[in-house]
């Protein structure tokens, strides 16, 4: 694990490989550690890049509200501290939420996109709410409230359900929170899509709960040349449910 400042914070991140960069983005509230079984089926084709979002893993924040527009900024400084003026970025559930954004903000920067169990649909009001009600709840009594609500939504494998589990109990308040109200604030970003020109790779699980197979569909139809890998009885951590399917999408931003 290194480690760089940027931004204000402690950003941290491994590199893996040896190719054409990939920048993978894990989801809340994880970390980076939940790409560990795609990585060697990657190497052969890709520098892979992947951080701890802010707050995250190895990586610090602040307590100052920040939005999906911070975490891209903070992978661009990752990316200008590495010297790499592009790269395919690829990001799971939020971190496709912080991949679009950085697609918004630096398109000259993007040689692909891979959205995981993602979509670009804002929070419905309700949806919107209960992220801002589940952090005052995690600011009262801890990460245990978020551990146990997402613990059983994830996946119907227990073995990926209890490294999921694992990983969350090692997360840190703060994070938790100001991804939630990030999240909570993130724009729609389907008018992003006609202006794509480079490639995008869709991975979805039929069995995901918490993000519908059904947001990829309707991504595939909005982008025609996508290429949508849908899996059979996986959920939301296909990278560990379903390693090498997820790689070999993968490889196509290559």
């Amino acid at each position: 694990m290194q480690k760089i400042n940027v931004n204000g914070i402690e950003f941290a991140y491994t590199r893996h490989g040896d190719g054409t960069p990939l920048v993978l983005l894990h989801g809340y509230p994880l970390d980076g550690s939940i790409w560990s079984e795609v990585v060697p089926l990657l190497t052969d084709r890709f520098d892979l890049i992947i951080p701890d979002l802010r707050g995250f893993g190895e990586s610090t924040t602040v307590d100052a509200p920040y939005t999906m527009n911070t975490f891209a900024s903070d992978v661009a400084g990752l990316l200008d501290h590495l010297r790499f003026e592009k790269a395919a970025i690829a990001g799971h559930s939020m971190g496709g939420y912080v991949a679009l954004a950085f697609a918004k903000l630096y398109p000259d920067r993007v040689t692909g996109l891979g959205l995981i169990s993602s979509q670009v649909l804002a929070d419905a009001p309700d949806r919107k709410q209960g992220r801002y009600d589940t952090a005052d709840q995690v600011a009262e009594k801890g990460i245990g409230v978020v551990v146990e609500a997402m613990t059983p939504k994830f996946t119907p494998d227990e073995r990926v359900r209890a490294f999921a589990q694992s990983v969350m109990e090692q997360q840190k308040s703060n994070a938790i929170i100001g991804a939630l109200k990030a999240m909570a604030e993130r724009e729609d970003t389907s008018s992003l899509l006609a202006d794509f020109k480079f490639p995008v790779v869709l991975v979805h699980g039929d069995e995901d709960a918490l993000i519908p197979i059904e947001r990829a569909r309707e991504l595939k139809n909005a982008i025609s040349r996508a290429h949508l890998v849908e899996l059979k009885g996986v959920g939301h951590l296909p990278m560990m449910e379903s390693a090498e399917e997820t790689a070999q999408a993968l490889r196509y931003l290559g």
